[in-house]
């Protein structure tokens, strides 16, 4: 493909997460890098650059102590904290490769990930957690010894980070060929991946947003996302932290909002779900009061008249001093930006923020690309509906191989030097998703995604080749788009199709109660909740003529549903429906709803 580049300069100074670290201690010692919430003051207390380096130093000395050597193997059981970054970064200062897993992940899943990452010692949250995994030290014969963060003890944190204060150790020098982390991916089916990482990957893509965001200093974020994850921990951890800015943690998606006014974040990273909850919050207070909503009503609408208005209208300068400013404060009044991941935040609940002067950043990625492919961006532009441009230093192709050379979209092939190394023991997988060529001496990774790049060079999904299925007809279905249609529709909390080698689509419903009770056509159907509601054949009825309406405005006939099932329970990562992602775990939905979808066809 293009010709070869020196990739030690692509990669840059720094190009390990060690010395991104230790860069920004040097720049920023004193500046604030964690804010956690004290509950007992309930204010946010905040831990300077130097002062959580200090604890990495220490931590590292006993990990030195203990027998850690480069190569080896460490995870981490763990909400977001400062002591997360401080076991990561500890364990990466001496070579080691970080692992880490969800705090509410299943036993069977962590003793799958200990054993196939060979982990050495495992850090877990507190006694609880270690009382569920307490016995891995004997059936799991690498792993040496289980640490609890908030406890007592020898195998406390704190005995570690004091007998590391006695016995200090050099952080080693790294370089981008370096391994990182293994991150397993959730398993929508089989065993999770564990994928490799390396320093060059994950400081190149932290690197990226620097620019791209106009991040500094004196940015900071409220941390949502778990770094468990890819995408938090780029976006809230190590983004800030080479820009020397700040991170708070979130207390819960409860007080969300609570959080943004203590904090005043500048900047959040957040999936669209969370997005969606705001918003609905919004709207359902000022539709406690008719006279309020009438206005704010009015202001929406010369805000959408304002929409491609360089000079906006006085009309609009005044709701927005009057109305949109209260919007905005809700994010604490100094949010310049929130990036959105996972999936299409749907257009209207996009358009209305960018309407009021809260624009989102609609992004694209995947773990085995740690996790950057393409942004939205406000220095390079953002087209809502796409999931924007290629990031700094990556490279997209449409491959139209599965899809026809006359077809507009294609398999969505991603090169550059965000792509992982590949995947842990699993050579063979590896090698079916890897690229057998490369990109200016970068690989390239089969993302599994259709979509089409515009010739504007901005990047449309369209759905997942893995997730098709063909009905009795011949047809493909691609359910994913069909679905993230029917979501537009605010009272859609889950929706899954069915119909793979059947005449027909159905589909599986989960409404959500309380938008349905907002909608007045809607409220006199209701019962007391949601269970008994959908009981009553007048509101399934009702439900199944407006969402078949919907759908057929954008899908032909025999890719719209004829028939719903819909259920009460939602899809949750307790019930095994959906990853701790939020991706749907189709085969689990069809082996607990199976039977009763397999009875609309013979309904």
């Amino acid at each position: 493909m293009a010709n070869e580049v020196n990739i030690d300069e692509v990669y840059g100074n720094p190009n390990n997460l060690v010395d991104l670290f230790e860069q920004s201690v040097a720049k920023y010692g004193n500046n604030r890098l964690f804010g956690t919430k004290n509950p007992a003051s309930g204010k946010y207390e905040w831990s300077t650059y130097r002062q959580v380096a200090d604890r990495v130093n220490n931590l590292r000395g006993a990990l030195k102590q203990l027998g850690l050597s480069k190569g080896d193997s460490v995870g981490v059981i763990l909400h977001n904290c400062q002591e997360w970054f401080i076991c990561e970064q500890a364990v990466h200062g001496l070579g080691g490769v970080f692992v880490p897993m969800y705090l509410q992940e299943m036993p069977k899943v962590i003793e799958y990930i200990v054993k196939d990452a060979a982990v050495k010692f495992l850090f877990v949250a507190h006694a609880g957690v270690y009382e569920k995994i307490k016995d891995f030290k004997n059936s799991i014969p690498g792993l040496q010894d289980i640490f609890v963060i908030f406890g007592e003890g020898e195998n406390s944190l704190r005995a570690l980070e004091e007998k590391g204060r006695q016995n200090p150790a050099p952080s080693l020098k790294l370089t981008w060929s370096d391994l990182s982390s293994i991150i397993y991916t959730s398993g929508t089916t089989g065993d999770p991946k564990g994928v490799e990482l390396t320093h060059g990957n994950m400081s190149m893509s932290a690197k990226s947003s620097i620019d791209t965001f106009t991040l500094d200093e004196t940015m900071h974020v409220v941390a949502i996302l778990p770094w468990a994850h890819i995408f938090g921990q780029n976006a809230d951890l190590h983004n800030y932290i080479y820009c020397g800015g700040g991170v708070a943690f979130a207390e819960s998606l409860e007080k969300l909002v609570q959080n943004f006014q203590e904090v005043k974040p500048t900047g959040l990273s957040v999936v669209p779900r969370i997005v969606n909850k705001i918003y609905d919050t919004i709207l359902q207070g000022v539709g406690a009061d008719p006279v309020k909503k009438q206005f704010f009503d009015a202001a929406v609408a010369e805000a959408v008249k304002n929409r491609d208005l360089t000079e906006k209208t006085k009309e609009f300068k005044d709701y927005d001093a009057l109305v949109f400013s209260q919007v905005r404060n809700v994010f604490g009044g100094n949010l310049k930006f929130f990036v959105t991941g996972s999936a299409l935040l749907k257009p209207e609940i996009a358009l209305f923020f960018k309407d009021i002067g809260q624009p989102t950043y609609d992004c694209y990625g995947m773990t085995e690309t740690a996790p950057t492919i393409s942004v939205n961006s406000p220095k390079y532009g953002n087209k809502y509906g796409t999931v924007g441009r290629p990031a700094a230093g990556m490279h997209v192709v449409i491959d139209k191989s599965r899809t026809g050379e006359d077809s507009l979209d294609g398999e969505i092939i991603a090169y550059g030097p965000c792509v992982m190394r590949g995947y842990h023991n699993k050579p063979q997988q590896t090698a079916e998703i890897l690229m057998p060529d490369q990109w200016n001496g970068f690989p390239g990774i089969r993302t599994g995604d259709r979509g089409w790049l515009d010739e504007d060079g901005f990047l449309h999904i369209t759905g997942r080749f893995k997730d098709e299925y063909k009905l009795a007809n011949g047809k493909y279905v691609h359910p994913e788009g069909i679905e993230n249609e029917a979501k537009l529709l605010r009272y859609i909390l889950q929706i899954m199709l069915y119909g793979d080698g059947k005449d027909y689509n159905v589909a599986i419903v989960v409404p959500d109660f309380n938008a349905l009770k907002a909608d007045p056509n809607i409220k006199p159907l209701l019962k007391d909740t949601l269970e008994e509601s959908l009981k009553n054949k007048a509101l399934t009825d009702y439900l199944t003529n407006d969402i078949t309406a919907h759908l057929r405005k954008t899908f032909g006939g025999y890719e719209v549903p004829q028939r719903y099932l819909f259920v009460a329970e939602d899809f949750t990562v307790d019930n095994g429906l959906i990853t701790q992602t939020l991706k749907l775990k189709r085969l689990n939905v069809v082996k607990k709803y199976g039977d009763q979808l397999q009875a609309l066809y013979t309904a």
